[in-house]
């Protein structure tokens, strides 16, 4: 009994005379820490503390990989090379435009986990597991919006994952439904992080990659017309990217290219 409390570890057998505490009659009342709760190791072991500094080294691009930013970043790599600006803007500009365009991108999402998970996790309402469910609906809702059906179920063939329609589920006889008839969105209580996340992920790089190639179209056309120029008037030697590249700004600051691009 120290200062009127009970001390939280209670020892087997009598420690007067110089006895030794048993470690295995050891017992502890408290309650894991939340990093337990969370990754299930409160860092105590040397092979705990690898395995945590391994999550946080990769918790950043898990991130990353979960929102919009991978859209963003190619196309904005995309009109670069379409330019043929070389290094202008410098990949610091491009992925410091990326980053704040996602966070901008993401705020609902981010403000619906604080309102739902966090707050309610931080006032000790819920434990951290509902608090982790809770914030996940709000990222799989997202990525979902964004999933094309033919991704998620080339991802769901391969895991042999079958949906149901909500109305059967749970019953003796639940009836499978066509993947390519429905809205995602509603179906995301079936739908895994596991195969959510790289349908997503697929989707995102196919997006861009249509984008890229849209982007491309009209610097195509004002090269081939500044080389049809050039050869007419017989000045092979010069540079046709050398000649092309103001018109290209040029066309860019006119049609308001960054605003359009964002948007």
């Amino acid at each position: 009994n120290v200062g009127g409390e009970t001390a939280p570890v209670e020892a087997g057998g009598d420690t007067a005379g110089g006895g030794s505490i048993d470690p295995d009659d050891v017992t502890y009342n408290g309650d894991h820490s939340a990093l337990y709760d969370l990754i299930g190791m409160d860092a105590s072991e040397p092979i705990q503390v690898f395995l945590l500094i391994t999550f946080l080294a990769l918790a950043p691009s898990l991130l990353i990989m979960l929102t919009s930013f991978t859209r963003i970043i190619i196309v904005l790599s995309f009109l670069r090379n379409a330019m043929q600006t070389q290094t202008t803007p410098p990949n610091m500009i491009l992925t410091g435009i990326a980053l704040f365009l996602t966070i901008f991108i993401m705020w609902p999402v981010l403000a619906e986990i604080n309102e739902e998970a966090y707050v309610p996790y931080a006032n000790g309402e819920i434990d951290t597991v509902e608090a982790l469910d809770r914030a996940g609906r709000p990222l799989k809702d997202f990525m979902l919006k964004q999933t094309t059906n033919s991704n998620m179920r080339f991802f769901l063939e391969i895991q042999d994952i079958t949906i149901y329609s909500e109305e059967s589920v749970g019953t003796d006889n639940p009836q499978a439904v066509n993947i390519d008839e429905i809205n995602l969105q509603n179906y995301q209580d079936q739908l895994g992080f596991q195969v959510v996340v790289p349908a997503f992920i697929v989707s995102e790089l196919t997006r861009a990659f249509q984008m890229g190639f849209m982007l491309f179209i009209p610097f195509l056309i004002i090269d081939l017309v500044v080389s049809s120029t050039l050869m007419s008037m017989g000045m092979m030697m010069l540079p046709p990217a050398m000649i092309s590249l103001p018109f290209k700004i040029l066309l860019f600051v006119l049609v308001d290219g960054w605003q359009m691009l964002i948007g």
